[in-house]
């Protein structure tokens, strides 16, 4: 999504973002979602160079270079022989100065590069955490339409199964096709009472009045998303929920039941 809010995919991949767009809501609010993280990052991240740094830089490059003079001596010497007096070489400053703007272009050089590259290393953190994000839309969108799918195909049955009367309120619903023999539970439905990490709901098929273990689960998460898929069964005339100790039981706890639905 971030690559399409960007312009940096293909004609073909726009055209899938647009469509999936059209139809899922939550894709198109996620896209502008992003489109204004992009904005604001991009305007808290603009930064200017800053003058009083700069203007400490060039103050520390402030050399002391001093008055070039030449000194001359003469040489005596106690005899009458006349010594040709040689000057002292004369220190050109030019090359003084030459090479103090050269040092202060240098550690300018040096700043930007540092400032630049700390810039980067910000940007691909936020890039980071946006492919995170890219995934994890991803993957809720996959099993969006896993769920969608089953209660789309007609040879799945959909139950309803009520809580009872110590939990009234509980509930969830489940899909079992005869045909594959699968029975798929909708996370995303459940409203099922917390428990103990000492305890997991069991899923009963009651096949002729005798319960049939289903496998078990746990009451998942408020962001929970997509189906949880359980043991197979190719005949059932009702579904039923008890909680039972970690891992489940061989028979069921009657007096633990928490949701029941039959066909």
């Amino acid at each position: 999504m971030e690559l399409y809010v960007l312009g940096n995919i293909s004609a073909e991949e726009k055209l899938q973002v647009e469509d999936m767009a059209a139809k899922y809501p939550a894709v198109k609010a996620e896209i502008t979602e992003i489109e204004k993280s992009m904005e604001l990052y991009a305007e808290a991240h603009a930064v200017e160079p800053s003058e009083h740094l700069r203007n400490r830089v060039l103050s520390s490059l402030v050399v002391n270079l001093g008055d070039d003079k030449t000194f001359s001596k003469s040489v005596t010497h106690d005899d009458d022989d006349n010594i040709a007096v040689l000057p002292v070489a004369r220190v050109n400053s030019f090359y003084k100065y030459a090479f103090a703007a050269c040092l202060t272009l240098l550690l300018v050089s040096i700043y930007g590069l540092v400032n630049l590259y700390s810039k980067l290393q910000d940007s691909n953190i936020q890039l980071t955490a946006l492919q995170l994000d890219k995934q994890r839309f991803a993957n809720q969108v996959n099993l969006m339409d896993s769920q969608l799918d089953i209660y789309r195909d007609t040879t799945y049955k959909v139950l309803r199964l009520k809580g009872m009367p110590k939990n009234p309120t509980a509930a969830m619903i489940l899909a079992w096709n005869a045909v594959s023999k699968k029975v798929m539970v909708d996370m995303q439905s459940i409203k099922l009472p917390k428990h103990d990490t000492q305890h997991q709901y069991q899923l009963w098929a009651l096949v002729k009045g005798k319960p049939v273990d289903m496998g078990v689960f746990n009451a998942p998460a408020a962001d929970t998303a997509g189906v949880k898929e359980m043991k197979s069964i190719a005949s059932a005339d009702a579904f039923a929920v008890t909680l039972e100790p970690m891992g489940g039981s061989i028979n069921p706890t009657m007096d633990q039941l928490v949701v029941i639905g039959k066909f």
